[in-house]
């Protein structure tokens, strides 16, 4: 299986919002996302990913064939995050694989590439309803670090609810 992680090109801006659409029903049932009147859901950063330097916009196709996305904000700064103690930090603000190529290995090679593409301190935060993210991340970030998870806290506040894990690359 040929697994490529490239960034996507503002011309390309319609794969990632469709793939947007997608991503939102898929994780609805957790984070309660609803339809705008045009039958669509709104995601308000979809420009800031190519107009923001610290953001970075992934397609992840397999065998050539579209498979998923991944956001990514780099060198966050630490009023921003919400565990990590490094002076910048690195999110995975979404990560979509399509449901075809779940439980593949596709999910896990694209985080270990993007971990080892951007070095440092990473803060990965799952929705707390949704458990099968916390069950994957978690496997893959001790996978990655050989078990040397720097913190893990749920939070429950007004501005995150879930599981948060923090460690370096």
């Amino acid at each position: 299986m040929d697994i490529s992680l490239s960034l996507i090109p503002y011309e390309d801006k319609a794969i990632l919002n469709n793939l947007i659409q997608l991503y939102r029903y898929d994780s609805s049932e957790f984070d309660g996302h609803i339809l705008n009147y045009h039958g669509l859901y709104s995601y308000k950063y979809i420009d800031h990913q190519w107009t923001d330097s610290y953001r970075r916009p992934f397609v992840v196709k397999v065998n050539g064939e579209i498979a998923g996305f991944v956001l990514v904000i780099l060198d966050v700064p630490r009023e921003y995050v919400k565990l990590s103690t490094s002076v910048k930090t690195n999110v995975i603000s979404d990560f979509f694989i399509m449901k075809k190529y779940r439980r593949k290995g596709v999910g896990k090679e694209v985080a270990f590439s993007l971990f080892n593409q951007f070095k440092g301190f990473w803060e990965i935060r799952q929705t707390e309803a949704n458990k099968e993210a916390y069950i994957f991340w978690k496997h893959v970030i001790i996978e990655y670090t050989n078990s040397s998870l720097i913190h893990e806290k749920i939070l429950n506040n007004e501005k995150w609810r879930g599981p948060v894990i923090v460690f370096e690359s």
